[in-house]
């Protein structure tokens, strides 16, 4: 995994206006996320908090979810990211986002996906010292193999998910030319 990619769709510090933290699970995305939004005095919100109880009683069973599972989800998340931009504030959402189609859903002119991407051996390692989260270990291989990264004509940036989360927040800090608070 590279640092510090950035895609070819223009992205800069006017068009970010809510970021969505995206990737799989054990990945950092929460920890990146809540430090990005602390740095830049924006906004924050768990994407995990907006699931409803039924998805995550099937998380939390081993069971992964289907698009099915996720659409009302991802209507939620959405909702969030537009009552920021009608508003005109700014936020940062985490949000798997694992899908273009998923993606596609909480797109808009103003949001810019960072993906926080590592491999199986780290996410693995992670997720089993966690305590306390409904994703078990037993599920990353599903959303491994569900994850679409996002694609050059997709407005966001790529940080490796090796490194301290305040040196992942930095570099996102600097890719997207944002400011901090």
């Amino acid at each position: 995994m590279s640092a510090g990619s950035v895609s070819t769709a223009a992205v800069s510090a006017v068009d970010a206006r809510v970021l969505v933290v995206m990737g799989v699970s054990g990945s950092g995305k929460s920890t990146v996320a809540a430090m990005l939004a602390e740095q830049l005095g924006w906004a924050f919100a768990e994407g995990d908090a907006m699931h409803p109880a039924s998805n995550v009683a099937k998380m939390h069973a081993g069971t992964p979810l289907t698009d099915e599972d996720r659409w009302p989800w991802l209507d939620v998340v959405a909702s969030w990211i537009r009552d920021h931009l009608q508003a005109g504030t700014h936020g940062v959402v985490t949000c798997s986002a694992l899908k273009r189609s998923y993606r596609d859903v909480l797109r808009a002119s103003g949001v810019v996906f960072v993906h926080v991407a590592g491999d199986r051996a780290l996410l693995e390692e992670r997720m089993s010292a966690r305590s306390g989260h409904f994703m078990p270990t037993s599920l990353l291989q599903s959303q491994l193999a569900t994850l679409e990264p996002p694609e050059p004509d997709e407005a966001h940036v790529t940080v490796a998910a090796d490194r301290t989360p305040a040196e992942e927040a930095a570099e996102v800090l600097a890719l997207l030319g944002l400011p901090r608070d």
